[in-house]
C-alpha cells in the first residue's frame, strides 16, 4: 500500500506502482467508443499513461491538456488517459476541450487496471477511484518512469516525465 492525500487528508493505495525496468502489466481498458482496448494494441509505441481519478476535476483536465499538448511533438509515443469514468464522460471532456492527441481509455468496467497497478484509491472521498500517477514504458514496454502524485490535489512533474520521452 502507498499512502497519498486528498487535501491534506491521508488516504491509501492497494499496493504500488511497478517498478522501474519491469514489463508493463498487460490491461484490458474500455475505449469511448466501447471498445476493449489491451496494451497489446500498442506494441512498439512508447507509451505515457496519464493515469487520474476523474476528467471532471480541474487537475485532471489540466494534466490531460498538458500531455494532449506534448503528445502532438512526441514521436513514436502514445499518451493514454486512464480513468475510472464512463467512457461517454471521456469522450465528452475531449470533444469539449479540443483534445485529439491523447487516447482516453477507462477501468470503469472492472477495476483491474488500477488495482493491477496498485493505484486503486481504498479509503476516503475517492474510494474505488484511481490515484494520480504517471507510468512510461518504452517501445518494449518495459516500465522508465513512475511517479504517484503524494496529493491527488498536486499535478504531476510534467518535466521529470516528459524528459524520460525526449
Amino acid at each position: 500500500m502507498a499512502t497519498i492525500s486528498l487535501g491534506g487528508t491521508a488516504t491509501k493505495t492497494n499496493g504500488t506502482l511497478p517498478a522501474v525496468g519491469t514489463k508493463l502489466p498487460s490491461f484490458t481498458l474500455s475505449a469511448v467508443d466501447l471498445s476493449s482496448k489491451r496494451n497489446t494494441e500498442f506494441s512498439g509505441s512508447r507509451l505515457l499513461l496519464n493515469i487520474f481519478p476523474s476528467v471532471d476535476t480541474g487537475v485532471c483536465a489540466a494534466s490531460a491538456r498538458k500531455f494532449n499538448e506534448a503528445a502532438a511533438k512526441l514521436d513514436n509515443t502514445k499518451v493514454l488517459c486512464i480513468s475510472r469514468d464512463l467512457p461517454f464522460a471521456q469522450s465528452r471532456f475531449c470533444a469539449s476541450e479540443g483534445l485529439d492527441d491523447v487516447i482516453m481509455l477507462s477501468d470503469f468496467k472492472t477495476g483491474a487496471f488500477g488495482k493491477e497497478l496498485g493505484v486503486a484509491i481504498e479509503d476516503g472521498a475517492f474510494e474505488g477511484l484511481l490515484a494520480r500517477a504517471i507510468v512510461i514504458v518504452d517501445k518494449d514496454h518495459t516500465i522508465v518512469y513512475t511517479e504517484l502524485v503524494p496529493e491527488i490535489g498536486q499535478e504531476p512533474d510534467y518535466k521529470a516525465a516528459l524528459n524520460h520521452l525526449m
